[in-house]
């Protein structure tokens, strides 16, 4: 291939990614010191999530949630940065546009927990009543987060009418 040909389509087993323009969710605040305190927050509570990937004890979808939420009201560019990203914006659309949670992440999420929980029960905390207060709150957390409706669960019918189908 010659040095001047311009090449339009991604190497083998590339995609390009397409990045969607969602700049009409973002209502902008009218004062300009309350859109830079949200960019701040928006960018704290982010990074507050990142650290929730690698520490299963802390979650990281509401934090991107919130973050989401600041961007929306502060910035077009960290709007669609957050949402065009190929980690954190599926999750963040699934929950905007149909209040579900993808299956294999509630899973994934409820299994890291009762690991974390368990490891903490048997092993650092000693107090019994600690222990089944650990517990209890544990099994409310994996119950509310199973009920929580996933779209691409096996075997989920879809209801007529179903707003997340």
């Amino acid at each position: 291939m010659c040095p001047e040909t311009k090449r339009d389509t991604p190497p083998m087993g590339q995609r390009r990614r397409q990045h969607r323009d969602y700049s009409d969710h973002v209502r902008k605040h009218p004062s300009p010191s309350v859109r830079v305190a949200l960019v701040l927050a928006g960018s704290g509570v982010l990074v507050v999530g990142l650290v929730g990937v690698f520490l299963p004890v802390l979650p990281t979808t509401p934090f991107l949630l919130v973050a989401a939420a600041c961007y929306a009201r502060a910035s077009r560019r960290f709007y669609n940065a957050l949402l065009n990203s190929r980690l954190f914006g599926p999750a963040i659309l699934e929950w905007q546009q149909h209040r579900a949670i993808a299956w294999r992440t509630k899973l994934t999420a409820i299994a890291l927990m009762s690991l974390t929980l368990a490891t903490s029960i048997v092993f650092f905390v000693e107090n019994p009543w600690l222990r089944m207060t650990l517990a209890l709150v544990g099994f409310v957390l994996g119950v509310w987060l199973y009920r929580i409706p996933s779209r691409d669960a096996p075997g989920r019918a879809a209801a007529p009418g179903d707003r997340s189908q």
